[in-house]
């Protein structure tokens, strides 16, 4: 699996749920692997790096490399 691939798959995601809604960085990694806990690093980082997503925690901006716990992601 490359970078590529967690990054178009995050992407479909967002488009697919539309401006305003959100979905968790473990959907992505499920969606991509069965054994899909070890991409949740990797998923967070190819996230920061998406212009056109935005992560959130609690409902508040968020930065997915630092955020601890668990953090939502969509369209920015």
């Amino acid at each position: 699996m490359t970078d590529d691939d967690i990054a178009v798959t995050l992407r479909a995601f967002a488009l697919q749920r539309g401006p305003g809604k959100t979905f968790c960085p473990s959907e992505v990694a499920r969606a991509l692997s069965s054994d899909w806990r070890p991409l949740m690093q990797r998923i967070r980082e190819i996230a920061a790096t998406q212009p056109d997503l935005k992560a959130t925690q609690k409902g508040r901006p968020a930065d997915p490399l630092t955020a601890s716990g668990p953090i939502r992601l969509g369209l920015a």
